[in-house]
């Protein structure tokens, strides 16, 4: 019984020297691995391939890639796991027009530049220039000049104030499709409603409503106008209720 104890031992040997040579061997393969991942660590940071080559604005229609890239305080050359990504994008975020902004690292050395916008939803007309008006209610200083805007209404007669806030907070409400029907809003106000405006509408009739109920009452629009004979044109009356008044016409 002892002899087979030491012929077992015996022929364990042999395994346990292959077993303790492949995990030497796996060690030593570990570790040149790693000597050679740290060498390719180093010549990356001092290669120009550490460094931003470029900078790519996305998400942006109103905001020129320039002015963006000027913003954020990001320049190309500099180490790109240096950058302080977090003060950039507060300075994104500091222009009137950007809503939220992010900043994503892309392979090699790619920074990309991922911005909305605050929605425009109509224009305040200035005689020759047309001003974007946010959907924060701000108005963008740099207008369009000469170019008439087909995409959102026109608003004249209005400041920015908080008649032009309430404004543009109805019209955040209202649904694109409505929206896209309005031409142009003109700020009225009478004795008895400062916040009284008058509506031109693309399908050739005229509104009248006041800012506190705007968004309530034009939502029906649609409704109202399927009702109404589209070859007699005339004002529609939302102040108080909704009734229609057709223009006068000559025999």
């Amino acid at each position: 019984m002892d002899q087979r104890k030491v012929l077992s031992l015996e022929e364990r040997i042999p395994k346990i020297k292959e077993h303790r040579k492949r995990k030497a061997n796996r060690r030593l393969i570990f570790l040149i691995s790693l000597f050679f991942l740290l060498i390719m660590l180093v010549i990356y940071f001092q290669s120009p391939l550490s460094h931003v080559n470029e900078i790519k604005v996305k998400g942006n229609e109103s905001v020129p890639d320039k002015t963006i890239i000027d913003k954020s305080g990001l320049k190309t050359g500099a180490n790109i796991w240096k950058l302080d990504k977090k003060k950039a994008v507060q300075k994104l975020e500091d222009h009137q027009e950007v809503k939220h902004a992010k900043i994503k690292i892309g392979f090699p050395n790619t920074v990309y530049l991922q911005i909305q916008e605050y929605e425009t939803i109509a224009y305040v007309s200035t005689g020759t220039d047309f001003h974007p008006i946010l959907e924060n209610g701000l108005i963008v200083e740099n207008g369009t000049e000469g170019t008439v805007p087909v995409n959102a209404p026109i608003l004249s007669n209005f400041n920015e104030d908080r008649i032009l806030e309430n404004m543009a907070g109805e019209l955040k409400e209202l649904p694109p499709e409505i929206v896209n029907v309005i031409s142009e809003i003109h700020y009225t106000p009478k004795n008895t409603d400062k916040y009284h405006i008058t509506l031109f509408m693309n399908d050739g009739y005229e509104v009248s409503a006041t800012i506190l109920t705007f968004a309530e009452k034009m939502v029906h629009y649609p409704s109202i106008v399927s009702q109404l004979d589209p070859k007699v044109k005339g004002v529609i009356d939302m102040e108080v209720g909704s009734f229609f008044k057709a223009y006068e016409t000559k025999e």
